[in-house]
């Protein structure tokens, strides 16, 4: 459990269960709107669920949460979230991919997101990862430089990489190995 400033509520980091994946969908909207781009999201909280909690789960997630007794009127005790899975690199070995960090606006700079952050990357020295990997939308600066200031390296500056993907669309034909577009 974290200590919180006076007047704030205090706020517990700790692994997502099933029952929560319904406020992580509200969070993964609120993210996807910041990001100005809510028209992408296509999973439900049920696929989330799924994904996260079936036999062989697809990502791990933490969740901030504030105790009921400090939520505002039927508001959300979920107030952050940490998603991350395992990646593996032919050169480095293990890692770890941080696909999200997001703090409802109303609790940033309490320290939230750095706890959660810090956590994932807990997880990955736990499993002997030697890197943490994750995007960040080039307009969002003060991401970018509070990623700088904990000590990340932007590879697309320092080693000239490009991120790429292929969309279900294109995934499906290359699967099937027809010709792109």
């Amino acid at each position: 459990m974290m200590s919180s400033p006076p007047g704030r509520p205090a706020v517990s980091i700790r692994p997502c269960r099933p029952e929560d994946c319904a406020q992580v969908m509200r969070l993964i909207r609120e993210l996807a709107e910041f990001e100005k781009v809510p028209e992408q999201v296509k999973i439900s909280d049920q696929e989330l669920c799924q994904d996260g909690f079936c036999e062989d789960p697809f990502y791990k997630c933490l969740v901030a949460e504030i105790p009921p007794e400090d939520q505002s009127e039927g508001g959300p005790t979920v107030v952050g979230y940490g998603l991350y899975f395992f990646t593996y690199s032919t050169w480095k070995g293990r890692n770890i991919y941080m696909e999200d960090l997001y703090v409802r606006p109303e609790f940033r700079g309490q320290g939230i997101g750095k706890k959660l952050m810090s956590r994932i990357a807990q997880m990955g020295v736990e499993k002997g990862c030697t890197q943490m990997k994750f995007s960040v939308l080039d307009w969002n600066r003060p991401a970018v430089d509070f990623y700088r200031s904990k000590g990340a390296v932007d590879l697309t500056a320092a080693e000239d990489w490009h991120v790429f993907r292929f969309e279900a669309d294109a995934l499906r034909r290359l699967a099937l190995g027809e010709p792109g577009e």
